[in-house]
C-alpha cells in the first residue's frame, strides 16, 4: 500500500501514472506482475511467490526524491482487501467480492434522531444498500450484508419503515411515480440552498416546489462550528465587511450601520462629526436650529437635536457579510428589528417589503 502526502488527488494521480509507467517498463522479468491495477495510491498485483520484496525494492528506487514509498500487504487465508472490497479466493479457483471494513470500523452512522432533513438520513441507507448491491457478487453474501446493515442502522435509531422505503425506491416503485410527474410537463426553474430547521424547512420546500424550484438543505449548526475556533478573535476595530451597532448613553436608542471598511475607520468618521457638533454651546436657539439641520450621519443629528452622549466603547459588530448587497439587506433586517429604539433616519440602503418584519423582529 502506497502512502501519499500530496493534498491534490488529481496531481497525485498524474504523478503516480508517470511513476508506474517507469516502474513497469524497467522492472526485471522475474518479478514482473501478471496483473497490475491501481486507483490513485492503492494498487493490486498478481505475481510469483517470493518476488514481492524484489518488486517493492525496485519500485521504491524509481522515484529519485525518495518521497514515494511502497509497502505491501500479502494475501492472508485466501483474502486480500482492495479499496472498499474484500477479494476472496474460492475453492474452485474463482474469486468473489465482499465489502471490506477496517478493524477500527464501528458501524456508527448519522443518528436518526439528529437534527437533519429526512432525505439526508434516507441517503445513508441508500448508500449502504447501493454498496452492497454493486460490490458483493453472490446473492447469499448480499443477504447477509443487508442483515448486517439493518442491525447497524437499528442501533443508530433507524425505524424499519425507513429501510423499507429506501428499498422500494431502489426497486423502482417510487421512481416510476416521480418520473411520471416530471413527464407531465413540470419544468424546474432553479434550485435554492436553505438552512435546515425542522418542520420549517420542509414547509418552505413545499412552497418552492409549487413554483417549480427545487431545494437543498444543509445544517446551520454543527459540532465543528460550536467547538472548533482555530483563529484568535480579531480586534473589533480591524474587522471589515460588517454590520455594527452604536448605543446612546443618554437614552435607549441605537444606531445601526454597515461598512465594507474596518469598523475602527468608520467609528472615527462618526466620532469626528459628533465631536464637532458637541463642541458648540447648546442654547435653546442653537437646539432649535440644530433640529432643522440634517448632518451626514443620523448619530450626529441625534446628538445635535437632543444634546445626548454616544457610548462609543459599547459599539459592537452584530453581523458579518462580504457581499455588499447582502450586507445592506442584513443592515435593513437589524434596523427593522430594533423597532422604535432606532435612531437611524431611514431603513438603510436596501429595503425589503414590510411583510418580512414579523419574521426578522428581534
Amino acid at each position: 500500500m502506497l502512502k501519499l502526502i500530496h493534498p491534490l488527488i488529481s496531481i497525485a494521480n498524474l504523478f503516480m501514472e508517470h511513476l508506474e509507467q517507469q516502474a513497469i517498463v524497467t522492472e526485471p522479468l522475474n518479478c514482473k506482475p501478471s496483473l497490475w491495477k491501481r486507483y490513485v495510491d492503492d494498487t493490486l498485483e498478481i505475481m510469483k511467490k517470493g518476488e514481492v520484496d524484489n518488486l517493492t525494492e525496485h519500485i521504491n528506487k524509481v522515484d529519485p526524491t525518495g518521497s514515494i514509498k511502497f509497502t505491501y500487504e500479502p494475501e492472508v487465508e485466501g483474502q486480500i482487501p482492495f479499496l472498499d472490497t474484500l477479494i476472496v479466493r474460492r475453492d474452485d479457483g474463482s474469486v468473489k467480492l465482499l465489502l471490506y471494513r477496517k478493524k477500527t470500523h464501528t458501524d456508527q452512522y448519522l443518528n436518526f434522531a439528529s437534527h437533519h432533513p429526512l432525505h439526508h438520513k434516507l441517503g445513508v441507507i441508500r448508500t449502504l444498500l447501493d454498496r452492497s448491491k454493486n460490490i458483493i457478487t453472490l446473492e447469499e453474501d448480499r443477504i447477509k450484508e443487508e442483515e448486517h446493515i439493518k442491525m447497524a442502522l437499528s442501533r443508530c435509531g433507524y425505524p424499519d419503515w425507513s429501510i423499507k422505503k429506501v428499498q422500494e425506491e431502489m426497486e423502482g416503485r417510487v421512481e416510476k411515480k416521480s418520473k411520471s410527474k416530471q413527464e407531465s410537463g413540470e419544468k424546474k426553474k432553479g434550485q435554492v440552498v436553505i438552512p435546515y430547521v425542522e418542520k420549517v424547512s420542509e414547509a418552505l420546500a413545499r412552497v418552492y416546489k409549487q413554483h417549480g424550484i427545487s431545494t437543498s438543505m444543509k445544517p446551520h449548526t454543527t459540532l465543528r462550528n460550536i467547538l472548533v475556533h482555530p483563529k484568535d478573535k480579531p480586534d473589533r476595530e480591524k474587522v471589515c465587511d460588517c454590520v455594527y451597532k452604536i448605543p446612546c448613553c443618554s437614552c435607549n436608542k441605537v444606531y445601526i450601520g454597515e461598512t465594507g471598511r474596518s469598523l475602527g475607520v468608520r467609528l472615527k468618521e462618526h466620532k469626528k462629526e459628533v465631536d464637532e457638533i458637541s463642541e458648540r454651546s447648546f442654547t435653546r436657539a442653537t437646539q432649535r436650529r440644530a433640529s432643522k439641520e440634517y448632518n451626514k450621519s443620523a448619530i450626529t443629528d441625534h446628538v445635535a437635536q437632543n444634546n445626548h452622549i454616544i457610548d462609543w466603547s459599547a459599539a459592537q459588530i452584530i453581523d458579518r457579510e462580504s457581499d455588499r448587497l447582502s450586507r445592506q439587506i442584513r443592515e435593513y433586517i437589524h434596523i427593522r428589528g430594533q423597532g422604535a429604539s432606532i435612531m437611524n433616519r431611514d431603513e438603510g440602503a436596501y429595503q425589503l417589503q414590510h411583510i418580512y418584519d414579523h419574521h426578522y423582529a428581534t
